[in-house]
């Protein structure tokens, strides 16, 4: 079981408490104040898990705004973050974004290594791969119980990624070209090492790589692909924006057409050569003036040449990380509450409703405040599956595991939608940074339980 702690909610519980003197703080906060020159937003992360120990860290997000005359909307931003695991996994991330470095560009670039010892997997196409729940909670019978990384493999991954926007002559619409690079090292979770320290009762069962390695015994994962490796995505698009305020829309459009290319001459070898389209339309409402407002997202992703390897497929194109990853489907970037990557497959559809209340602003420690509450419903499924021969890999499943379920790992279920709803708070400060925290459940027992997440920014 995860058991987390922020030192975040201490200070920013101190934030909270002062919005109810919001009749005072109100009569100072009339208008907002214009900020200019260098602005900073910070957080600090202390958090506890079971299997990966102590995190700590901390995340700076600064914004440049020069001489105020284009606040809200900064010239510069950097984001940094480094914050890890004692047992080794972490987040050590660079992030910039800018309208102003290249006249009439826009420069959007990340650089990244992220370790992740438990990251997730539950197998191909959502709902066909079964999801046990009971083999994950060690509070069951030792007859029941697999281990709480048996959905899990050891990955790291160094990333960078660099966009490049221009407007046509119509400003509302826009091209996009960009690279990114990617290096995938992944491996069976290491048990020795997340056990060390541990007492026996909270030890993780070796279970023989979990079901990452059962899909390469079975034939789902090719022995070529089963460690990773290093891929090049060539990237291509347009761009439709007509958004009033990037951070958090009142009104307007963000549609983005993005095709990128994985060359086998860049790294990912012929086998793998690939093309991926993602379609992404984003439009906000006006519901009450500068008070609450309606957003929802529609995204599409598929291969449409080539094989996608399967490390690959979590990746989900965007122009513009709101966190440290961009994938799913499922977790706190695209289906809040459902299980991260529970809905992998080679093509995906999926939505996002969220209803966004601004119930208080004012201005505090020199800064402009507002919260925000949000409410959503949130729902996707694979389009298009991974293709596999599934009558081999029942076979050789059978072999190595006579007396097995088949059923425990191959549902007679067909895909079909995910669905999970909730609700959030924000804490805005200068409209640019956003703590974000949401809580979403699940509609069916298949996709988990429920998550909780913390971190930065509304989710589109």
């Amino acid at each position: 079981m995860n058991k987390h702690l922020l030192l975040s909610f201490a200070f920013f519980g101190a934030i909270l408490v002062c919005s109810a003197q919001t009749d005072t703080l109100k009569k100072q906060s009339k208008q907002e104040k214009i900020k200019t020159g260098w602005n900073v937003g910070g957080l600090p992360v202390i958090a506890f898990d079971t299997d990966l120990g102590l995190e700590y860290g901390a995340l700076v997000q600064l914004f440049n705004y020069g001489d105020g005359k284009t606040y809200p909307q900064y010239k510069h931003m950097v984001y940094a973050e480094i914050s890890r695991y004692t047992k080794g996994s972490g987040i050590n991330r660079l992030y910039y974004d800018s309208k102003y470095l290249i006249p009439g560009l826009r420069v959007t670039s990340d650089l990244a290594y992220l370790t992740d010892k438990t990251y997730d997997f539950y197998g191909f196409n959502g709902y066909e791969s079964t999801y046990n729940q009971k083999w994950t909670d060690d509070s069951e019978l030792p007859s029941i119980y697999k281990s709480r990384a048996f959905y899990k493999y050891d990955r790291k991954l160094t990333r960078f990624t660099t966009d490049l926007q221009g407007k046509l002559t119509d400003k509302r619409f826009g091209w996009v070209t960009g690279i990114g690079l990617y290096n995938f090292a992944i491996d069976t979770v290491d048990v020795n090492a997340l056990n060390k320290g541990k007492s026996a009762s909270k030890k993780l069962p070796y279970v023989g790589g979990g079901l990452f390695q059962r899909y390469v015994d079975w034939g789902l994962i090719d022995e070529k692909e089963r460690d990773g490796g290093f891929a090049t995505y060539l990237k291509t698009g347009f761009v439709i924006d007509t958004r009033d305020n990037e951070p958090n829309p009142m009104k307007g459009i963000w549609t983005e057409a993005i095709l990128t290319y994985a060359p086998s001459f860049m790294g990912i070898g012929k086998k793998y050569e690939h093309v991926k389209f993602s379609l992404t339309h984003r439009q906000y409402f006006t519901l009450v003036k500068d008070r609450l407002s309606f957003a929802y997202r529609l995204g599409y992703q598929t291969t449409i040449l080539g094989k996608c390897p399967y490390y690959l497929e979590p990746n989900m194109t965007t122009l513009f990380l709101r966190g440290a990853t961009s994938e799913g489907l499922g977790g706190g970037k695209t289906l809040r509450g459902i299980l991260r990557n529970r809905v992998t497959g080679d093509g995906i559809a999926y939505g996002n409703l969220e209803l966004r209340w601004k119930f208080a602003k004012f201005y505090f420690i020199k800064q402009n405040f507002y919260l925000s509450l949000n409410g959503f419903v949130d729902g996707g499924q694979v389009v298009k599956p991974i293709d596999f021969n599934k009558t081999a890999a029942i076979a050789k499943l059978q072999a190595a595991e006579p007396t097995a379920n088949v059923e425990d790992y191959f549902s007679p279920d067909k895909e079909s939608l995910h669905l999970s709803y909730g609700g959030g708070l924000r804490i805005v400060m200068n409209q640019n940074f956003i703590i974000a925290i949401d809580h979403g459940q699940v509609f069916d027992k298949k996709d988990g339980n429920a998550g909780t997440y913390i971190g930065l920014n509304f989710l589109f």
